[in-house]
């Protein structure tokens, strides 16, 4: 019942800030509010107000460096489609996600997905994500760093 009212306030919220009420967009409200509720886990105790500023500017953070490898894996890819002659070594590695919670290993798993030659296969068992990349020459090196900036700011996000 929580959830339902978290989300009914959300989407009250987030009419109200677009001022357009069409059922789409009332839907669209009611969807937002029950992804954010369920991402809240009001059951478990009531978001702690405390950690607001601290999750508010590691999802800022998630963001940009989510666009800025998207922007730098899509102009290698690119590079790799246009110059058909480079040398790429496709592969798949194994990424540990190094967290506990299966959201964060979720939430790290689609940001590679979404990342231009790079997707996740398998996810299996404590996190580890298999993954196929275009270029496996230095996996060690090029994942390591990243996975654990991801993991560090979607633990402060969601927990």
């Amino acid at each position: 019942m929580r959830y339902f009212k978290l989300a009914v306030a959300l989407t009250i919220f987030y009419l109200l800030l677009t001022w357009n009420f069409e059922p789409v967009n009332v839907l669209l409200g009611l969807l937002l509010g029950l992804g954010i509720a369920v991402l809240l886990r009001p059951n478990r105790g009531f978001f702690d107000i405390k950690r607001l500023p601290g999750a508010v500017y590691a999802s800022i953070r998630y963001f940009f460096i989510i666009f800025y490898d998207l922007l730098v894996s899509g102009i290698q890819v690119a590079g790799i489609v246009l110059r058909p002659s480079l040398p790429v070594q496709p592969g798949i590695i194994a990424i540990h996600s190094g967290s506990e919670s299966e959201l964060a290993t979720a939430l790290s798993a689609h940001a590679i997905t979404l990342t231009p030659g790079e997707l996740v296969v398998e996810i299996g068992d404590h996190g580890v994500m298999y993954t196929h990349i275009l270029d496996a020459t230095h996996p060690e090196e090029d994942t390591r760093e990243a996975q654990t900036l991801r993991r560090d700011l979607l633990e402060k996000i969601i927990s």
